[in-house]
């Protein structure tokens, strides 16, 4: 077996970051010194705090569900069971693009004539007026797509981690006396996490390029932008090369702090 790939011996130094270090350094030196891919950045800026958003806020979401359908699929009811189990089977069978065109062109549609349907005594009552479907914005027709697609992906990582936990020490916490809201909270969620953490964290890197989907529906996040900004100026290489910068910034940088904090967690449970 090679030296680098045996047990317990010492991991490699990071060239590759090195390397990649140098460059986007390059990179940053030749977008401040040139006017171009100066206004180039200061146009996408403004789209890049949209893609923050839908990021941000999708995958908050997507894990508030995804931890519910897991629980769902950990229940002692098998009707329960099977419901998680056909949610996370279908949702991941389809491809988040495919998803993103069904909820904001029919699914969007169909929750507004069915919200209208359900409160048309309401309107009778002059209490409320009938919901247009534009009145469902785009942002938030993919922001939902995405917490759907991405919750399926999130459930099975909670679920397995909590069945990574010991059944022994959840057996010793029942005997203690302690809730099934404690054993989680005290017991199985701490430890949970340990196992979830790194691919939760990929999770959320993926988000990040996954968010430029929602450039197809004209939302305008940074991808979008470009397009726009590429489009009327003819400038493709330097905008799109601008576009792979900041991304390769987002998700590098994401990704070393997710390092980061693996590496602190287990000095941790080491000491």
């Amino acid at each position: 077996m090679p030296p680098s790939h045996r047990t317990g011996t010492k991991a490699d130094f990071p060239w590759w970051l090195v390397a990649a270090g140098a460059i986007g350094i390059a990179a940053a030196v030749a977008i401040a010194a040139s006017d171009v891919y100066g206004q180039i950045l200061s146009t996408l800026v403004k789209g890049l705090w949209v893609t923050l958003f839908v990021t941000v806020v999708a995958f908050a979401l997507a894990s508030a569900l995804g931890l519910f359908i897991a629980l769902l699929g950990l229940s002692n009811s098998q009707m329960l069971r099977q419901i998680a189990r056909f949610y996370v089977e279908i949702i991941r069978g389809l491809p988040i693009l495919v998803l993103l065109f069904w909820i904001a062109f029919v699914g969007a549609p169909a929750f507004v004539a069915a919200w209208n349907w359900l409160s048309l005594p309401l309107q009778a009552a002059g209490l409320v007026e009938p919901m247009q479907v534009r009145d469902f914005s785009l942002l938030w027709r993919a922001i939902l797509a995405l917490t759907i697609a991405y919750s399926s992906f999130i459930a099975e990582i909670f679920r397995a981690g909590i069945q990574a936990v010991d059944v022994g020490q959840i057996e010793a916490a029942k005997a203690l006396g302690l809730s099934r809201y404690q054993r989680f909270r005290l017991i199985v969620w701490p430890q949970a996490f340990r196992t979830i953490l790194p691919p939760y964290g990929n999770d959320f890197i993926a988000m990040v390029k996954d968010s430029s989907l929602v450039s197809v529906l004209g939302v305008a996040d940074i991808t979008q932008m470009a397009k726009v900004y590429a489009s009327g100026s003819f400038r493709f290489f330097e905008t799109y090369s601008i576009v792979a910068y900041v991304y390769l910034l987002l998700t590098v940088g994401l990704s070393l702090g997710l390092r980061a904090l693996e590496r602190r967690m287990r000095r941790d449970r080491a000491a």
